[in-house]
């Protein structure tokens, strides 16, 4: 184990880029978790609040790219800047650090047998970590310049151009994911459920690897429920009873609860979105 003092003169061996838009609210906590780091960078989407200046005023660099989606800002990201690092980590402003984290991405790099390295999130919804409804989502945020890139998929973003193979981490960051309110929350969903709609048009069954959910790694298992989520009735109703008797998330108490039923909700978005879009094309 590592005492604060060994903490604190922790050699730093990779970069972190944060990608940011009006998050003034947020972005100082999400400082905080990573002030020991030496090469901070911001790519801002053109915030119209004071996120360029607090980053400015905390002496970092900071460039600003119009936001298409989030694999292209961060592939902007590593194309664009000059990280004094070859390792970059990549975070969102409603994300923190965890001493653990750091010392696991330190070793990895050392060991370098893997160039690029799936990172587990602890969610937290007002204070509580949602051990069970939310489960453990991986996103590959950790990775050699040099050894991958990152494409759009649906919402989100996922690995590709893998030179040297995929690693997983063990320690998890922080996501405080519903840090600016109930209002916002649902205008961001609003946005990815017209994404997942248009994803979900894409997603051809025959095409699906389901031996995956036998012999896949956890992410890969994840992925073929996904696409099986979106041909299956009732979805709204299923996805509640899924996170909230299946995997156990009434164990998280009344957060758990809301949780779930929050993403009961978003799966309604999205049928609602798909139904919009066909009607839309008569």
């Amino acid at each position: 184990m590592f005492n604060k003092k060994d903490i604190n003169n922790l050699e730093n061996k990779f970069s972190i880029v944060i990608l940011t838009h009006n998050e003034e609210g947020t972005l100082l906590d999400c400082l905080d978790s990573i002030k020991w780091c030496d090469d901070v960078v911001i790519i801002d989407s053109y915030s119209s609040d004071k996120t360029f200046e607090i980053a400015k005023k905390n002496g970092l660099r900071v460039f600003q790219n119009k936001f298409t989606d989030f694999a292209q800002q961060r592939n902007f990201a590593n194309d664009t800047i000059d990280f004094k690092y070859e390792w970059v980590f990549h975070l969102d402003a409603d994300e923190h650090f965890t001493k653990e984290l750091r010392i696991e991405c330190n070793k990895v790099i050392d060991i370098y047998q893997f160039g690029a390295f799936l990172v587990p999130a602890k969610e937290i919804l007002w204070g509580t970590w949602l051990k069970y409804s939310a489960g453990t989502v991986y996103q590959m945020r950790f990775h050699k310049l040099t050894d991958a890139r990152f494409e759009q998929y649906g919402h989100g973003q996922r690995e590709c151009n893998l030179k040297k193979g995929l690693g997983k981490l063990e320690n998890a960051y922080e996501h405080f994911f519903f840090s600016k309110g109930v209002n916002q929350w649902v205008i961001k969903h609003l946005k990815y459920a017209s994404e997942e709609a248009e994803n979900e048009q894409k997603v051809n069954l025959k095409k699906i690897s389901f031996g995956k959910l036998i012999y896949g790694e956890s992410h890969e298992k994840r992925r073929v429920l996904k696409a099986l989520s979106y041909k299956m009735p009732f979805r709204p109703l299923f996805k509640f009873f899924y996170m909230y008797i299946l995997k156990l998330g009434f164990l998280d108490g009344k957060v758990g609860f809301r949780f779930c039923v929050m993403k009961s909700i978003y799966e309604q978005f999205i049928i609602l979105k798909k139904v919009e879009s066909k009607s839309n094309q008569l």
